[in-house]
């Protein structure tokens, strides 16, 4: 619209927008924006908005007489109003340009930075001021802190607390180790509940700066805190011990001096409150005072403690709680003393009704404290979920997961024949084959997986159903591949018993030897035979990985002699001349590596060739001497391997063993003899299965075994003590 255009007015119009118009008609052809109230736009923009620029509403004409006043106000005043609302007088306003509240303006847009700018200022001011207060008032406060009138004690006490709450007076406050020694000396000196609880909680505030906590380290502030562990204030309690916790946490030295206070008797009866942070916090400083101290687990279990563990694990839902819990339970699962105080509590039966739960850190501290526990728990009852959940697991991609749940079930199933029957009819062959499968090189999946499936697979009613199983899914030839290089000799120990007990199964033989199985046994047993060679004879052992060679000795011969009860197998293992190492062993120095050998050459002697290739290595004579072994099993084997070496002999030579045999077996039965001589020739099934032992148990004379004769199972505790992960012992803030 040009200049020239003029809107018509009535006679009623006021005259503030008569002096609009005329104002507009000036040079500048465009609204400032201070009278209208339209905002300022560029040139280009103009034409199209210049008819907002000449519309006079009815509005404004009711209001006249309030626009013209706020109009009147210049741009710097808007400005100022906007920056510094406190230099308006009282009852002015100014008429904001905002058209939408969600909209500010650019005058309140520039006032924001101002506003944050005269608050810090203003904070900075206070600061100062409480910084000031306080370094004017602790001398006086700490000389009222130790005044013999308890009233004016609680009012100092009282004074301090309020000069915590302000970040500047508690700087000043931990600055003063006066002042600190005077609130400890007043916290465990008053007999005034209210007292205590001001200073305890003095010391909190101060114990969230690391200032603060060595200066209460420092004053004596430790025992005085573990002493406020017994008061009957329960905000006293949260109090002490969450400043202990956070010097715990966070300072040099506080464990040993919470340890020499007695702290930990203080904290262990405290498992007994209900509130759950308070619990939290609490199981955390046992977790913190525990780990790597022997000494300190000894204390827990003498108060209690592993019983209120339990209870807790059992009967609370919240994850913080549990998460702190199971981290003690997980220290004091590795202490031989804990240990079984654990499982008697329902320890293992609590930690298994977590293992499905969301929390993951959870569920991998139940898992690995559950591995520790197993070994102590082969003869507990009630486990059939915890059973049927850990086969399930076997399914698992995590490596740590697979480990633990590997790991319990060969222990849960060492020597317990409920626990092998319910883990082989809910798949746990087929699981643990897979788990073996999928293990690869990672041997602490591979034995403990191995070491189940052997008990699987031997002395219990399903025993066999389990050895056909390993067969039906494909398991044979992954488990013989075990055997080769390169050796790491914990897996090859399980993994030679677990192939004597399939080998058990006719219906295993052959896939057995077509999966190369029998090569690998001699060469195995050559390897260890030589290395226990190398070492000498004696009381001196050859250990490898942890493993003495003499059990792989004895494992490969056994898995050799039930494997010979084949004919093709005999054959083979004949044929890689074997006699003469077999013959050797019946010198060793370990009786049940005799055993094995001479069940070995028993079961060669039935072909007549082998018969003759023992005679001849000249077996007869150490044969003769375990005639009079004191161990059954032994000497039942030599009359076999006797009785069928001679058969070819002069009948003078016969006579001559059948009375040594008489004499040395059947000495006080000679009737027995009689009707044993006329069931010969002996067959392979002759020696009873119970003579042929997996392994017998070495190093862990703590573990209870079954005691069935010449068969125990092979019971390891897989980790003897935790991985524990650094990073934990830091946990986040409660």
């Amino acid at each position: 619209m040009s200049p020239e255009v003029k809107p018509k007015l009535t006679a009623s119009e006021p005259e503030g927008s008569v002096k609009v118009e005329q104002w507009q008609q000036t040079f500048y052809a465009s609204d400032s924006g201070i009278q209208s109230g339209a905002t300022t736009i560029r040139d280009e923009e103009e034409l199209e908005c210049s008819s907002r620029k000449y519309t006079v509403t009815s509005t404004a004409a009711e209001n006249a007489a309030d626009l013209e006043a706020q109009y009147s106000l210049t741009r710097a005043q808007r400005v100022r109003a906007a920056m510094f609302p406190e230099t308006l007088v009282e009852g002015e306003t100014v008429l904001t340009m905002q058209s939408s509240p969600d909209q500010p303006t650019n005058v309140q847009r520039l006032a924001e930075p101002s506003q944050l700018l005269k608050t810090a200022i203003v904070h900075l001011i206070n600061y100062q001021d409480d910084a000031d207060l306080a370094t004017r008032a602790v001398p006086e406060l700490t000389k009222l802190l130790a005044d013999e009138d308890q009233v004016v004690v609680n009012k100092a006490a009282l004074i301090v607390n309020q000069l915590t709450r302000k970040e500047a007076s508690r700087r000043v406050l931990m600055q003063s180790p006066q002042m600190i020694a005077a609130v400890v000396r007043a916290m465990q000196n008053t007999g005034d509940l209210e007292t205590a609880r001001c200073a305890a909680s003095v010391l909190h505030s101060l114990s969230h700066q690391r200032e603060g906590l060595l200066a209460i380290f420092k004053s004596g502030g430790i025992p005085a805190l573990v002493r406020m562990l017994s008061s009957p204030m329960e905000s006293v309690l949260f109090y002490a011990i969450t400043t202990l916790h956070n010097l715990l946490l966070h300072q040099e030295g506080a464990k040993m001096a919470v340890r020499l206070a007695d702290g930990l008797q203080r904290m262990v009866p405290l498992l007994k409150k209900s509130n759950p942070k308070f619990l939290a916090i609490t199981t955390d400083c046992l977790q913190l005072l525990s780990y790597g101290n022997q000494e300190s687990k000894l204390i827990i279990l003498a108060n209690g403690g592993p019983e209120n563990l339990v209870f807790i694990m059992r009967n609370y839902n919240y994850e913080k709680l549990l998460w702190t819990t199971s981290r003690v339970l997980k220290v004091l699962s590795v202490c031989p003393s804990n240990k079984p105080a654990i499982v008697e509590a329902g320890g293992m039966q609590a930690l298994g009704q977590h293992l499905t739960c969301s929390s993951q850190r959870l569920t991998q501290n139940c898992l690995w404290t559950l591995r520790n526990l197993s070994d102590a728990a082969t003869k507990q009852e009630g486990l059939d979920g915890l059973l049927q959940i850990l086969v399930s697991q076997l399914g698992s991609d995590d490596v740590n997961m697979l480990t633990c749940a590997t790991g319990i079930l060969s222990n849960l199933t060492c020597n317990n024949a409920r626990n092998k029957a319910l883990v082989a009819q809910s798949g746990g062959v087929e699981a643990l084959i897979h788990a073996v499968l999928r293990a690869g090189e990672k041997e602490d999946v591979a034995e403990p997986a191995v070491c189940a499936l052997r008990h699987l697979t031997s002395r219990h009613p399903d025993a066999e159903l389990a050895q056909n199983a390993v067969r039906l899914h494909y398991g044979i030839p992954a488990i013989s591949k075990l055997l080769g290089q390169p050796h790491y000799w914990p897996v090859v120990k399980a993994t030679v018993g677990l192939i004597r007990n399939l080998a058990l199964c006719p219906a295993n033989q052959v896939p057995l030897r077509e999966a190369g199985t029998i090569p690998r046994l001699v060469n195995l047993l050559l390897k260890a035979h030589q290395e226990t060679q190398r070492h000498g004879s004696g009381a001196q052992q050859t250990y490898q990985d942890g493993v003495r060679m003499e059990e792989i000795v004895e494992g490969c011969t056994g898995a050799l002699h039930i494997l010979a009860r084949d004919p093709m197998n005999r054959g083979e293992i004949s044929s890689m001349q074997t006699i003469p190492l077999f013959v050797q062993l019946l010198y060793s120095y370990v009786e049940n590596i005799k055993r094995v050998s001479a069940g070995v050459l028993c079961e060669l002697a039935l072909d007549k060739q082998s018969a003759e290739m023992i005679d001849a290595e000249g077996a007869s004579a150490p044969l003769m001497e375990l005639l009079h072994s004191p161990n059954e099993g032994i000497a039942t084997y030599a009359a076999a391997v006797l009785f069928r070496i001679s058969e070819d002999k002069s009948s003078d030579y016969r006579k001559r063993v059948s009375v040594e045999l008489t004499h040395s077996l059947f000495k006080h039965d000679p009737a027995a003899w009689e009707m044993a001589h006329a069931a010969m020739p002996l067959d392979p099934g002759y020696i009873p299965d119970e003579l042929d032992p997996v392994y017998h148990p070495y190093g862990y004379s703590d573990i209870p075994l079954d005691g069935l004769p010449l068969d125990p199972e092979l019971h390891e505790q897989y980790m003897a003590e935790m991985t524990y992960d650094p990073r934990q012992v830091y946990p986040n803030p409660l």
